[in-house]
């Protein structure tokens, strides 16, 4: 990440951006990427998925892990899982504020941990170089969630307890400077202090004893999509189940039979499971069983001799053959006719095969991945598939979720398609709106992870230089999405958040609206009323969201609206 290089600020206490006199620091921009998605239990900030953790709950966590763990360790934990948070904040606040001055950019991390209700920070005053390595910093923390959370299992305590929150500004920190960056809690609400009051410096200007806290010291690597030849994406629970599984029958020739619908990766799937064999620098071989045509299917995967059959005017080896010592992965397993099952089952007994037109039987050692979209129980049931084939094949299954039901992977897997077109394709187009990362969190999928690779392709050739992807550039057809989300406005409530891409259903909306009122000047009353109440009585705000400057809003305003303004 590209780093703030030079910033400072000094504020008195009381005057930092949590007081309201002090609003220059607007977290719109923030709130405007949290989303509430219920039908499907998400909650998102910006392309992480966030969860709602009453406070009893994160005082039972606290109070356990002190109790089971010891003081020592416990604050080893937290601090660790702070950081991992810290550092993810900092890749948000790049994202976010790229084109704002270095202080609101770095001010995210923050104002983040106020909008997810961990603390209050007032910054008292903040000093960093980047290029000579300087930093210092001291935070006021009001209303700490640690605090109250520690007072509430142990009462007063004799140390500063914040430590998940030191560790989240440590790591955030951090990646802002490009080192290691140690925050000291030296004032603590659980201590009986009025408020907690931090302290960051770089770690080689502490003490030898406190830079022992550095939690970056010994974090393990934050949880990263699985990998193999960087085409693995994913983190979902039903992704790495599936990750899990292929990891364990890659070492051995087990038959693996996978799963899954069109396009959630199968071939990709088989190819990460030959590279992690103990035949992964061989050639991987793979066959669409579907593309075949009966009359010819026998000879490509068996091989043929030379006239048996018309066009044969040559004898020739099979996939079977030539992926000898390798791999062979037959996708569409079940298109095969019952006279091809019935060669590939010999094939698989025996470890031999025999030719089109030919009696020698051949040797061969062939590691067998298969793969279906298809219910072969039910084909079996109707007389469409061998049930000893698929007996001899189904040693190893391995279902990979659809697309819809690992949503929490799409942020990843539109970064690396992302990336992966800019590349190829010489483009320089810098992200996702968004709305168009919303759009995508609610849409279905039914091609699954290759469609939205597709989706992305194409965004990417129709994207302006320098343009993020919206959704008009992802969804060529202006399909409607259903589901809705929820946003938080200024004042805190959350509404429905109605997206801009769906033209019909803002005239619907617009239109239930204009036939409760009268008149033109009802409707303008309703307007003002409407951004008054969004921008939290700002009147400036407010005349912005309408295209008015400010005298123009306050002349619209009824004379009893403007007391107090």
């Amino acid at each position: 990440m590209t780093p703030v290089k030079r910033l400072r600020l000094e504020e008195p206490p009381g005057e930092g951006p949590g007081n309201e006199a002090s609003a220059r620091r607007n977290i719109a921009d923030l709130v405007a990427r949290l989303r509430f998605s219920p039908e499907e239990g998400h909650i998102w900030l910006d392309d992480t998925r966030m969860v709602l953790l009453d406070m009893p709950a994160l005082t039972t966590l606290r109070r356990e892990l002190v109790t089971e763990l010891g003081i020592g360790k416990a604050r080893e934990i937290l601090m660790r899982i702070g950081h991992a948070s810290g550092t993810r904040a900092a890749i948000t606040a790049m994202k976010v504020r790229c084109d704002r001055p270095d202080i609101d950019t770095f001010l995210v991390g923050p104002q983040l941990h106020g909008l997810e209700g961990m603390v209050q920070v007032e910054p008292v005053r903040i000093e960093a170089d980047v290029e000579r390595g300087h930093y210092y910093s001291e935070l006021i923390w009001r209303h700490s969630a640690e605090a109250e959370a520690h007072l509430s299992s142990f009462g007063v305590s004799a140390e500063p307890i914040c430590w998940s929150q030191l560790g989240y500004a440590s790591g955030y920190t951090s990646a802002f400077m490009e080192r290691p960056i140690l925050f000291k809690e030296v004032e603590c609400v659980a201590c009986g202090a009025p408020h907690c009051r931090i302290v960051g410096r770089p770690l080689s200007e502490w003490e030898l004893s406190e830079q022992s806290h550095f939690p970056g010291r010994s974090v393990a690597p934050l949880p990263r999509a699985a990998v193999a030849g960087n085409e693995m994406v994913g983190a979902s629970p039903g992704f790495v189940a599936a990750w899990h599984l292929l990891q364990r029958a890659a070492p051995v020739r087990t038959s693996v039979l996978l799963l899954g619908e069109t396009g959630v990766g199968k071939e990709i799937f088989a190819k990460a499971l030959h590279r992690a064999s103990p035949r992964g620098e061989r050639e991987f071989f793979a066959v669409n069983c579907a593309a075949l045509s009966e009359t010819l299917l026998e000879g490509e995967l068996f091989g043929a001799e030379r006239g048996a059959f018309t066009g044969a005017t040559h004898s020739r080896a099979g996939w079977f053959e030539a992926a000898n010592g390798s791999t062979l992965f037959l996708d569409e397993i079940g298109t095969l006719n019952l006279s091809a099952q019935a060669k590939l089952l010999r094939v698989l007994q025996e470890g031999e095969v025999t030719r089109v037109g030919s009696t020698q039987k051949r040797r061969i050692d062939v590691r067998l991945v298969c793969a279906t979209n298809m219910d072969l129980n039910e084909l079996v049931a109707k007389g469409q598939f061998r049930a000893d084939l698929l007996h001899r094949i189904n040693v190893f299954p391995i279902r990979i979720p659809p697309l819809r039901d690992r949503r929490d992977d799409i942020p990843s897997l539109i970064g690396r398609f992302l990336a992966r077109f800019n590349e190829q394709m010489d483009r320089h187009v810098p992200g996702f709106t968004p709305r168009a990362v919303d759009a995508l969190l609610q849409y279905a999928f039914p091609g699954n992870v290759r469609e939205l690779e597709n989706m992305i392709e194409r965004a990417v050739v129709i994207a302006l230089k320098d343009e993020p992807i919206d959704v008009f550039h992802l969804f060529s057809d202006h399909r409607i999405l259903e589901r809705r989300l929820l946003a938080p406005g200024v004042d805190g409530r959350l509404d429905e958040r109605l997206d801009e891409a769906d033209s019909k259903g803002l005239d619907e909306r617009l239109a239930d609206e204009l036939v409760q009122v009268a008149s033109l000047k009802d409707v303008e009353s309703s307007l003002v009323a409407a951004a008054l109440r969004r921008s939290g009585n700002n009147i400036s705000q407010a005349a912005r969201m309408l295209g008015l400057t400010r005298a123009e809003m306050r002349h619209r305003l009824q004379p009893t609206t403007l007391r107090g303004h």
